[in-house]
């Protein structure tokens, strides 16, 4: 069964402030940098809202979590579960696990495996780990990266966390790349994102990897008069629907407009492929 989902990404405008995650390489170590955003909505108030708009689904990308804190992530578990609203994931957008420094990927790997404690505290099913910055043709660095995803993935199953990693970021911009990491990590599975294949092999990357995905993020691509490529997101959705895909539709909206008027534009169409 496809169902209809969103990111926290889509509403970034709306949610208050982002805690992004950056390395200190003077001082190897992880700091956090404050972005001030509008607090339209809380992320405690917002699978309230979901459901009322038809919504099934959120994926929360780490930096819309104001606190790892036990009380605040159980009162955010609360809110899905009062909502019946899915938590499918937390989107990590922090780490690189292809670094050539093993003292930076010891540090991601802590960190990822903290945000891997949350997930299972706060109700997620999966977190999405970046595959990392390496170049796609770094060969060593997949290799490495399989490794530490395989780490990570026993971690995650001792907590109930399914790992997932996504074409996301340099080295998995290829769909030979994700699916070298499905093929040899223990990883969940892949998300693939409509926005981050490209070219004229664009289609071809996204049958490719929508076989072993667990979400597809439906990212509509704007002309330049700012107006959908409605077409182009149809062609991607039949995609979808021919390889009998079952799981979350997750709407991403990255425009300049009113957050909730680009999502839902793209929500009627994706309500056509489910």
């Amino acid at each position: 069964m496809r169902y209809i989902s969103l990111t926290t990404w889509s509403l970034n405008r709306l949610l208050g402030p982002l805690y992004w995650n950056e390395w200190d390489e003077e001082n190897q170590k992880i700091t956090t940098r404050i972005e001030e955003r509008p607090a339209v909505h809380s992320l405690e108030e917002l699978p309230q809202v979901l459901s009322q708009e038809g919504f099934h689904a959120l994926e929360v990308i780490h930096p819309h979590f104001s606190s790892t804190d036990s009380h605040y992530l159980q009162r955010v578990r609360a809110a899905f579960e009062k909502s019946s609203i899915q938590l499918f994931s937390i989107l990590v957008d922090y780490g690189d696990l292809s670094h050539k420094d093993p003292v930076r990927r010891s540090a991601d790997q802590a960190f990822l495996k903290k945000w891997i404690d949350s997930a299972a505290e706060v109700g997620a099913t999966c977190i999405r780990v970046i595959g990392g910055e390496a170049r796609p043709d770094d060969k060593e660095s997949l290799k490495r990266v399989s490794h530490e995803l395989t780490e990570l993935a026993a971690y995650g199953e001792q907590k109930g966390i399914g790992i997932l990693t996504e074409n996301f970021k340099s080295l998995t911009s290829t769909a030979e790349n994700c699916l070298f990491l499905q093929n040899n990590s223990d990883i969940k599975g892949l998300i693939t994102d409509f926005g981050n294949f490209s070219g004229q092999g664009k289609k071809n990357d996204i049958r490719k990897t929508l076989p072993y995905s667990k979400s597809i993020h439906v990212k509509a691509l704007r002309n330049q008069d700012g107006t959908m490529k409605k077409a182009e997101l149809e062609e991607n959705l039949e995609l979808v629907k021919q390889a009998k895909y079952a799981g979350p539709l997750t709407i991403v909206y990255d425009g300049p407009d009113d957050m909730w008027a680009g999502i839902n534009e793209v929500k009627q169409v994706v309500e056509g492929y489910l």
